[in-house]
């Protein structure tokens, strides 16, 4: 690609995607109001998102607001397409209501080109995983990478991961384990590993029964971005939303926690983790004692949806 702002938002994206957040942070600061409507959105997006890692919250919430602003400015519907598209995607990865003025995802989808179509389809997936639609949410995603989603290497991961969040929610852990596996074969090559990180309270336990057993040290490479993005997301999410997703526990605390408030019994959990059932009993009991409850059922108050 030629010197210029789509070569060095490729490049911002490249080095969000395998974990560089500070430096994707300083390729796309300068774009934040460039003139070009697309390029200042993708490097809003890229910018909101490598600033939850880096714990600079209101960086992030200034990106996020111009990606408002923009939706809501979109003067004709090629623009709108790009603002929705942006927007969505901002909205639905943090578990936040849609903006007002959101147009129906078939309005916009097809006028995407195939990449973005490709990620797009992941958000909507993602948003009806938020909706406890799994099957549905699961079948799109598996629609999208049968249709040639699986040649743009990024969305394909996000699509796969989604649809491990799906039949972890159905129980369905052969399926989850078989996307988890092909995601991490697609993100090795080019160590695109963020995407684990962000989704690893989602993901049921299957990141510690997979991956880290067979690749320790990219696990460890993944639970510290889990740390860093998870503090931030919930810096945005939790007082926007008046949830109040937990943030003081382990990320094995969380994940045992995930699949309990899920309706997994301990010994499901302990087969899935590899643990023994005391174990499984003690993380539980450990977690509900920090978040300050009694009782298994309230543990859905703190998690994930």
């Amino acid at each position: 690609m030629p010197k210029g702002p789509q070569r060095d938002i490729a490049t911002a994206e490249y080095l969000y995607f395998s974990g560089q957040a500070e430096k994707a942070a300083q390729q796309t600061e300068r774009y934040l109001t460039h003139p070009d409507r697309d390029t200042r959105l993708s490097a809003c997006l890229i910018y909101a998102y490598a600033n939850l890692t880096l714990g600079q919250i209101q960086q992030a919430r200034v990106a996020l607001g111009e990606l408002q602003t923009t939706l809501a400015r979109a003067g004709n519907k090629k623009q709108g397409t790009a603002a929705a598209f942006a927007a969505a995607s901002a909205a639905v990865l943090l578990h936040l209501p849609l903006p007002e003025k959101m147009p129906p995802a078939e309005d916009f989808l097809p006028l995407l080109p195939p990449g973005l179509r490709a990620f797009a389809l992941y958000v909507q997936a993602h948003y009806m995983y938020l909706k406890e639609e799994y099957a549905l949410s699961a079948g799109l995603a598996e629609g999208a990478l049968s249709m040639g989603a699986g040649a743009y290497p990024i969305p394909a991961i996000y699509l796969h991961l989604v649809a491990v969040m799906d039949y972890m929610s159905l129980k369905k852990t052969r399926q989850a384990q078989e996307h988890l596996l092909a995601a991490w074969a697609l993100a090795q090559p080019d160590d695109l590993i963020e995407g684990f990180g962000e989704h690893h309270g989602l993901l049921g336990g299957m990141l510690e029964a997979v991956i880290k057993p067979r690749w320790p040290e990219d696990f460890d490479r993944i639970i510290q971005i889990t740390y860093l993005f998870s503090a931030g997301w919930r810096k945005i999410h939790n007082p926007d939303t008046g949830d109040n997703v937990a943030d003081n526990l382990s990320t094995t605390e969380f994940t045992i926690a995930m699949l309990a408030a899920r309706g997994w019994t301990n010994q499901e959990i302990a087969d899935h983790l590899g643990f023994s059932l005391n174990t499984v009993k003690r993380y539980i009991s450990n977690a509900m004692t920090a978040l300050g409850i009694k009782h298994r059922q309230d543990l859905k108050g703190f998690m994930l949806r």
